[in-house]
């Protein structure tokens, strides 16, 4: 099974080693066919420190690392 890849914003690097990354995805709703917005906040391994708030970023899905990480940071899409 492939791992899955989401792309989203640094929202908080104050962890050591890790980021908080807000996807937001967006779908029609089923009744009122209207475009809704929802977001998830993921906690993600950054080993050298590098990403800061405001990059946007690609994180992969990963083994559990530890109790919230079981995604890791792959690259940078936009530096801010």
């Amino acid at each position: 099974m492939p791992k899955r890849i989401l792309q989203g914003v640094v929202v908080s690097d104050k962890q050591d080693k890790t980021v908080v990354v807000k996807v937001e995805r967006r779908f029609t709703h089923p009744l009122f066919k209207k475009t809704v917005r929802r977001s998830k906040n993921f906690h993600a391994h950054d080993e050298a420190n590098a990403y800061k708030v405001g990059d946007e970023v690609r994180i992969e899905e990963t083994r559990p690392l530890s109790k919230l990480k079981s995604w890791v940071v792959v690259d940078a899409v936009a530096k801010s």
